[in-house]
């Protein structure tokens, strides 16, 4: 099964837009992301209905960031962008009229929102500017000035 990785990537490509001095273009964000600039322009589009982001069309148009990087959380971003299932588990639904699988699907369905809770909770902690800052971090720890960041895959 393959897994979600539309927060991973938003946030890798904010974090890389707050670095930037001007706005960001849905092409150059589908490259580092890896995908089709369509669907930039549409996980930007909750961004953007979120307020987080903003757009410019145009020559030297694209997408910058809308608020403060401390005033959005992981869960923020989570929800912008349609809230997508964290959980990659799922119950059997094959036999909905057994009783094992009523029991098991039970068990199993109360352990998963439990895990969902703690993890939402535990996204709505973490900030961008807490990311950025331990970007900033590990930077300095490979001995990296500010200046030396580069910006070529976005």
């Amino acid at each position: 099964m393959k897994r979600d990785s539309r927060l991973s990537n938003v946030l890798h490509a904010l974090l890389h837009m707050a670095e930037m001095d001007g706005p960001a273009t849905s092409e150059s964000l589908a490259q580092a992301m890896q995908t089709n600039p369509v669907v930039v322009r549409r996980l930007m589009a909750g961004l953007r209905y979120a307020g987080f982001v903003s757009s410019a069309k145009g020559h030297g148009g694209g997408w910058v960031l809308s608020c403060p990087l401390a005033d959005i959380t992981l869960r923020d971003i989570h929800e912008a962008l349609g809230a997508p299932t964290l959980l990659a588990v799922g119950n059997r639904v094959e036999s909905p009229g057994c009783a094992v699988e009523q029991a098991v699907n039970a068990a199993l369905s109360d352990a998963f929102e439990a895990a969902e809770q703690v993890l939402l909770t535990r996204l709505g902690e973490v900030t961008l500017a807490q990311l950025s800052a331990q970007f900033h971090e590990r930077m300095v720890a490979r001995g990296h000035a500010h200046k030396d960041f580069s910006h070529e895959h976005l």
